[in-house]
């Protein structure tokens, strides 16, 4: 891809206005809008709720950011973000069939982003919070959920946990560990950082290390903020290399090259590592492969095996809770997406996926134990999931539900669609 070819892609933005009801004739026209709008207004002036039924609200999704750690670009600002925030509607269209537009907000005080959200929040169905720099995320997604009831999710912090706790439960399968005696290092503290130490620990882990560019966060460092200071743990390791030595996974979310082979020759037995960083990851998989032949190793980018990818997450874990009209997405519902993810990696790979990755012999094993992005299946197990864990975490407002029916409707929506 040359820079003329992605300048050439995004000219004239990459969404646009669908109308879904016709509008051809003096009668369409005087329904849609006047006299005709009046109606379903007035029915929602007495039930709110009724906005679900008369308007797109609960198909309709905000990406809001302030773009002050927009990925590999850092603090560029809010316009600048554009082109990825509607790169992020076009994966909630594609992948799930969840409309979706940007909102870009000039401003970087919490309190003032919390605000603005609040005031805006009756338009949308859910808020996926993008690209806020930690550790202010933390703030604003917690208040910002606290004061609407719509689900609220940072995607930076969230889609990595739930994509790599799945690929580590499935390690663990494979590996025959226990989660209680690994030890997982994680490279980088920021918003991703500690959103996937909290789930490994929700999962049953004991030992989680985190590094920051000064060394590992132990309770020895006197030179803390607040959210590193709640991760920090009772360690004599100091620097990265220390750490490395006898984890059973890395988890990279810093930057290029950070990891060198020594550091991959001292884990321990059938190791796992996940090197996030984008174009170039910690440490190359040729490099790591090349000092054990044990490994299993996944990365950010889609040209190698086990590709670490948020969308496999944040368009279905919305369908989910769009559908059940939930007020937030709480951390069964998280847990409930890593698993479904787990499970669908071990079934049978449909022939497309095959056919788009080239890989007519993909089988769940060290190479696929997470499930690749075009897997139509990923919308049905994950939102399905979802919709169940806020039914039985009491956060769903829908009546009557059916799971059967439901995956039947996804099912419909995915191999149905006109598109296919």
């Amino acid at each position: 891809m040359t820079n003329e070819e992605a300048l050439k892609y995004h000219e004239g933005g990459k969404i646009a206005t669908e109308v879904t009801k016709p509008c051809e004739t003096q009668q369409d026209l005087s329904i849609a809008y006047t006299p005709g709008v009046a109606v379903p207004c007035k029915e929602i002036e007495k039930e709110p709720s009724l906005a679900y039924k008369y308007t797109a609200k609960g198909n309709l999704v905000a990406v809001i950011t302030d773009g002050t750690a927009v990925l590999g670009l850092g603090d560029i600002g809010a316009l600048a973000s554009k082109p990825v925030m509607e790169g992020k509607a076009v994966l909630f269209k594609k992948f799930a069939n969840v409309d979706a537009v940007d909102v870009l907000i000039n401003e970087t005080d919490t309190d003032k982003i919390v605000d603005i959200c609040v005031a805006i929040s009756d338009t949308y169905g859910g808020i996926n919070l993008e690209d806020i720099s930690a550790p202010r995320c933390f703030e604003i997604e917690k208040k910002l959920q606290d004061r609407v009831n719509i689900p609220v999710m940072h995607d930076d912090q969230h889609g990595t946990a739930i994509i790599t706790t799945a690929g580590l439960i499935n390690v663990l399968e494979l590996t025959k560990k226990d989660i209680k005696t690994v030890k997982i290092v994680i490279i980088g503290a920021g918003a991703a950082g500690t959103a996937c130490a909290n789930m490994y620990k929700r999962l049953g882990a004991e030992n989680v290390v985190l590094v920051d560019r000064k060394g590992v966060i132990s309770r020895k460092r006197t030179d803390l903020s607040d959210h590193k200071r709640e991760l920090a743990i009772d360690t004599d390791d100091v620097t990265l290399q220390d750490a490395m030595r006898g984890a059973d996974m890395m988890l990279g979310l810093s930057g290029p090259n950070l990891v060198t082979a020594d550091m991959v020759k001292s884990m321990a037995p059938n190791p796992i590592i996940f090197a996030c960083s984008n174009p170039i990851p910690e440490i190359m998989p040729d490099v790591a492969h090349a000092v054990r032949d044990d490994l299993i190793m996944g990365t950010g980018r889609s040209d190698f095996p086990n590709q670490v990818n948020n969308v496999l997450g944040f368009p279905f874990i919305f369908r989910g809770a769009l559908d059940v009209r939930a007020s937030k997405i709480t951390e069964n519902m998280k847990m409930a997406a890593a698993v479904a993810l787990a499970k669908l990696a071990k079934e049978p790979i449909p022939y497309y996926v095959k056919a788009a990755y080239d890989a007519p012999d993909l089988e769940y094993g060290k190479e696929h134990i997470i499930p690749k992005p075009f897997n139509k299946e990923v919308c049905i197990w994950v939102a399905s999931a979802i919709a169940q864990a806020a039914i039985k975490d009491g956060v769903a407002n829908v009546d009557d539900f059916d799971i059967k029916e439901y995956q039947k409707h996804l099912r419909d929506q995915m191999y149905l669609s006109e598109d296919d």
